[in-house]
């Protein structure tokens, strides 16, 4: 979460003061009491929903100002203690789970020996118990659960025993440094950084005893588009739908000590757990419930935005409903539950931050009022407010442009409005009435596990769309309607109503774009990724990097046109963590001219006939362990017509692509020349580097020593900016496969991560 600069704390203490004023306005001055019952009720309806819509945002704004953000302390090695690793499982495939441990195994620790991970199986199945076996991993079996994924981890718990206990869902799969950039806020009340930035150890006497660590939220993030994302042909564009959340909007709860604790990517204090008596039963959101019972016994909890695990976004509508459902029917009973406004452990300041959560769930409700509001109007000619075209434009306008200015601001790049509404959108047909039923006391008990596997979509869900098709109807003739009276009438009035109805329309087309679907054939995702790759036949070695990569198979771009054996070929791909070597076969080559660089290209498409267990587990690092490359903010093309030319071409031609990323490795480091010049590394990318050489920073070659007889021959591409060059690495296929270079990318690496 970036800190928020002045200007943001202006606006929004200027949108507040415009938000009142207009607030104050509409209670006294705007309802239609001249026009009979059914207007009057329509209008408090839509005054309600504005009001109770500016208050969620109000609280998230505020709690954005002066965020409290964590600084990760530096601890001895010998501090670092023994940590349990659960990794829940109810019905996920072994192929699911595989990748999963894998990465946990990778996890860095100065003493692996204290990290016991757990493959907890409330399945108690047999593959799962072989799989943890030849992964030399424990398993905790469990029959008869009926307390679902809670009674999963209590049973887990009450096997192991060490201090810190780290949740992981079955699909999600932990980068390296996973514990390394968790695990050291847990002694933050031990430590204190000095001016020169040097982290000690606090005296006994500057201990404060009430300060302790209850638990680390890390974001929860998806190595697969998720369905806003790869239905709506935005993969490029917009970051995953829930970064919103796990980026900006829990951080900002850090504030309040009210992060929600969202049940997996989580590091818990075990005598926290103990306290509150393990993990919250009888609710269907036991992650929830219990983030809020840790912190009522006074332990700070923290959310950062460091993404550290990605898992499995949910790929069929039908599961996003239900899971959607499940979050919101479980927060709203559990806070229900917990008595929120009269709990004497909660400050006061988290039950405000609690009840925005509980009052967000309501928005899809909110969403739907907004857009059956200005129909009621056109079509049936019910006034929802009574006022003249001035008195909108003096005081509706002020504050909606500020407002919403405000929210962009607080949102960080991350999440649009426009996207807010898009989203808000497609899912209110499916989730008013169960949040309606479980604010009336109609539970949901059966705990619905979302699945985690990857399903073939060959068809779509239109028949979902029909609410969102009825809507957009009316709201097109409602339109013409409103068209019709400003022409006739030159009803100025009828300009708000317009814009009105054409966001309306907007969301509703954009929802309907989102049922239809896209057709998804693919058992394996393809990640476009760069990675340096040598591929092996007939004594001859061929340099080139993938394009993407997948479980059964790479792309590769080569400079040059080669024929290729139909036999097997061997493939080796490296990073300077990571070194797989395996068995494959040419299926497709073409060619093509390369959008950056304008050279032709050609493009090998292998499948992978034999891969080894040894080498499968570091093939699958290379794919998983790695920076993803979907987008982490909105693009700047990203706009409504962007949305709606992308949907229309790309159903019409299907060709849509991801951005492809580099493995990138931050240097920050000082280099010389073989002339004894020194200059500033930046970072590197095995092909590309990124330099600064003072007044040199045009030079257009250039010889990098560093030391053991290796260096970097770089010619010049381009300026990054005043003080940074771009540099293409001549001699990158030797560096990348040298084993003394590897040592100094791992060194890099090292640094980066303490």
């Amino acid at each position: 979460m970036r800190k928020k600069d002045k200007k943001y704390n202006l606006f929004l203490i200027i949108s507040t003061i415009l938000m009142v004023v207009y607030f104050g306005w509409r209670l006294f001055f705007t309802f239609p009491t001249k026009y009979g019952p059914v207007a009057i009720v329509c209008a408090v309806i839509l005054f309600v929903c504005e009001f109770v819509s500016a208050v969620e945002a109000f609280i998230h704004l505020l709690s954005s100002m002066n965020p409290v953000v964590p600084e990760r302390p530096t601890i001895p090695k010998e501090w670092y203690p023994d940590v349990d690793v659960f990794i829940a499982t109810h019905n996920e495939s072994t192929d699911v789970l595989y990748k999963t441990v894998n990465g946990c195994k990778y996890m860095k620790y100065p003493d692996k020996s204290k990290v016991h991970i757990w493959i907890c199986d409330d399945g108690y199945r047999m593959e799962v118990k072989e799989l943890a076996e030849k992964m030399g991993v424990g398993w905790q079996g469990l029959q008869n659960n009926k307390l679902a994924k809670a009674g999963n981890l209590n049973n887990a718990l009450a096997h192991t025993s060490a201090p810190l206990v780290v949740t992981f869902d079955a699909d999600m799969i932990p980068t390296r440094n996973f514990l390394l950039e968790t695990v050291p806020y847990f002694f933050l009340p031990r430590m204190k950084k000095l001016e020169n930035g040097k982290w000690v150890e606090r005296t006994k006497d500057e201990i404060d005893p009430n300060y302790k660590i209850g638990f680390i939220q890390t974001p929860q993030n998806f190595y697969n588009p998720d369905l806003f994302q790869y239905n709506l042909y935005a993969e490029d564009k917009v970051p995953n739908e829930q970064d919103y959340f796990f980026r900006e909007i829990n951080v900002s709860r850090n504030k309040s000590n009210s992060p929600i604790y969202a049940g997996s990517n989580t590091v818990i204090s075990r005598k926290a757990l103990e306290e509150v008596g393990g993990i919250a039963t009888g609710t269907i959101t036991e992650d929830f419930e219990t983030g809020i019972h840790i912190q009522g016994r006074g332990y700070s909890c923290y959310a950062v935005d460091n993404v550290l695990a990605h898992g499995l976004a949910p790929d069929s509508v039908d599961s996003l409903i239900k899971q959607r459902e499940r979050w919101g029917r479980g927060c709203i009973y559990s806070l229900r539950k917990m008595h929120i406004w009269t709990n004497k452990e909660m400050p006061l300041a988290s039950k405000i931050s609690y009840y925005s959560c509980q009052i967000y769930w309501w928005t899809f409700l909110r969403r739907f009022v907004f857009i059956l509001c200005p129909i009621i109007f056109s079509v049936f000619s019910i006034p929802v407010m009574e006022c003249k075209p001035w008195e909108l434009l003096l005081f509706w306008l002020p504050s909606y442009v500020m407002f919403n200015k405000a929210q962009a601001l607080e949102s960080g790049d991350i999440r649009t409005n426009r996207w807010s509404n898009i989203i808000d959108t497609v899912m209110f047909p499916y989730l008013v009435i169960p949040i309606c039923l479980e604010a009336m006391g109609f539970q949901q008990h059966k705990f619905v596990v979302t699945r985690k596997d990857r399903v073939i979509q060959d068809t779509n869900d239109a028949k979902l769309a029909i609410p969102h098709g009825i809507l957009l109807a009316f709201s097109l003739i409602s339109l013409v309607i409103a068209l019709s009276d400003l022409i006739r009438y030159k009803a100025v009035g009828s300009v708000i109503i317009i814009y009105w109805l054409c966001v309306n329309a907007f969301a509703l087309t954009m929802a309907i774009f989102f049922m239809i679907g896209r057709k998804n054939l693919r058992m394996t995702e393809r990640y476009d990724v760069s990675l340096p790759v040598k591929v092996i036949f007939n004594d001859q070695i061929l340099y080139g990097d993938t394009i993407d990569v997948s479980e059964t198979g790479l792309a590769v771009k080569m400079n040059q046109s080669v024929l290729i054996p139909k036999g097997t070929v061997r493939i080796h791909v490296k990073t300077h963590h990571y070194n797989a070597h395996f068995n494959a076969k040419e299926v497709y080559v073409t060619d093509y001219i390369d959008s950056v660089t304008g050279e032709k290209m050609y493009r090998y498409s292998f499948a992978i006939t034999e891969l080894d267990e040894e080498n499968k587990s570091q093939y699958y690092q290379l794919i998983y362990d790695r920076e993803p490359s979907l987008p982490s903010f909105t693009a700047k093309e990203d706009s409504v017509f962007a949305n709606l030319s992308d949907n229309f071409e790309g159903r019409i031609e299907g060709v849509h692509t991801q951005k492809r990323r580099l493995y990138r490795v931050y240097v920050h480091e000082e280099v010389k020349e073989a002339d004894g010049s020194k200059g500033f590394m930046y970072d590197y990318n095995y092909r590309y580097v990124a330099l600064n050489w003072n007044d040199q920073i045009g030079k257009k070659t250039r010889e990098i020593l560093f030391g053991k007889g290796i260096n970097m021959t770089c010619s010049f591409v381009r300026c990054i900016d005043d003080n940074r060059a771009l540099y293409k690495i001549k001699n990158s296929d030797d560096l990348i496969f040298s084993d003394d270079f590897d040592s100094i990318l791992k060194r890099w690496d090292e640094k980066m991560a303490g």
